[in-house]
């Protein structure tokens, strides 16, 4: 089976008179090496496309898991709308509905040479504030005391880190992780929220959520929401 999955991710599609592929994000040391009873979706970087992305998912079955393979060169303003669309279409689905089933997004391993899956199944996004998210103002303050990730204008606990670029910013994932856990020392019962601003690249995206299970490891709790402006 785990040849099969290999096999699946890197098919190439002959469409529109061209081979398309999909550049996998990289990570390192992934928790999930292997799924069964799966079938995938593609979302291709494609630079003929006004929006530069096209969705292939015709292979999808609403009773198996779901794997994701996003173009690591896609940002998220691009493939957040795809991927919504189709959680969005398991979630509301009638009939052939497996509630066991999952989703989750593709990655190439280079610490195995091999594929690793980020599971996302519970993930919601959101394109509103943080704030409007909270109808009361004094929860919003207490709630938004968490992680702000926001590419290349801040990432930041409390403290900013101006104009840095995508490469800068993944050097500071460590950095901002250290200082959650000093923050949680101190602040356990406060909920993580996750911010990114639209023009991160997917490849940073998933380094970020990759980089993000230590902290669940260690028990801080990170909401389902995700927000994307």
């Amino acid at each position: 089976m785990k040849s099969y999955i290999y096999l699946i991710i890197f098919l190439l599609f002959f469409s529109c008179g061209k081979d398309k592929s999909v550049l996998l994000p990289e990570i390192e040391h992934a928790k999930i090496t292997e799924i069964l009873d799966v079938s995938p979706a593609y979302l291709f970087y494609d630079e003929t496309q006004p929006d530069s992305i096209e969705l292939n998912r015709k292979n999808l079955i609403g009773t198996t898991n779901w794997l994701f393979n996003v173009d690591k060169r896609l940002t998220l303003e691009q493939a957040i709308p795809k991927i919504k669309f189709l959680q969005d279409k398991k979630r509301n689905a009638q009939m052939h509905k497996n509630e066991n089933a999952k989703n989750y997004y593709t990655c190439n391993d280079t610490s195995i040479q091999n594929l690793g899956f980020i599971e996302f199944t519970e993930v919601r996004y959101q394109t509103i504030p943080l704030r409007d998210y909270f109808k009361d103002k004094a929860q919003y303050e207490k709630m938004s005391l968490g992680l702000n990730i926001i590419s290349e204008h801040n990432y930041s606990l409390e403290s900013s880190y101006k104009g840095k670029s995508n490469t800068e910013l993944y050097s500071n994932i460590n950095e901002v992780i250290d200082k959650i856990d000093e923050y949680y020392s101190i602040e356990s019962d406060v909920k993580l929220y996750l911010l990114f601003h639209s023009k991160l690249s997917f490849q940073n995206y998933i380094s970020i959520k990759s980089k993000m299970q230590t902290i669940i490891d260690k028990g801080i709790l990170i909401d389902n929401n995700e927000f994307i402006y």
